[in-house]
């Protein structure tokens, strides 16, 4: 791992941090790049979702209003168990505890990528990530 992959990799868990109100989980930072290397990255999952019967859910964390919930087996069923097993083996956790974990960040982190009730038009969520923490210190310096 090079220079700016571990720089990346330290942005883009500062991103996640700060988006998901200073959680300082580890598997935030593998779900963001999740559904960046989802196809379709975030548009993508959210179709996913979709496709599911899960557009309702899908849509509440999009949308302005209160989050829907996902359970840990809606999850799996989206993201797929052989995903789940390589999440759950980067944060050094079973599967269940992945899926479950993931069920109460999903909402949270698609709902902060998603600000105005729309998917970015950005093609890295890094770079949405970044630009999120940005107006995060923004605000923070002008209090």
């Amino acid at each position: 791992m090079g220079l700016l992959d571990n720089l990346e990799g330290s942005l883009e868990n500062k991103a996640v941090s700060s988006v998901l109100g200073g959680s300082s989980n580890p598997m935030a930072a593998h779900l963001l790049e999740t559904i960046n290397n989802h196809p379709g990255g975030l548009s993508g999952l959210i179709q996913s979702l979709h496709d599911q019967g899960l557009g309702s859910v899908a849509s509440s964390w999009v949308g302005n209003g209160e989050n829907l919930p996902i359970s840990g087996e809606q999850i799996q069923q989206v993201l797929g168990n052989e995903r789940i097993q390589q999440l759950a083996a980067k944060a050094g956790i079973s599967p269940d505890a992945a899926s479950s974990t993931l069920s109460q960040l999903l909402p949270t982190l698609v709902d902060k990528l998603t600000p105005n009730g729309q998917v970015p038009e950005h093609s890295s969520l890094l770079e949405t990530g970044m630009s999120l923490l940005q107006s995060l210190q923004n605000k923070g310096t002008a209090a």
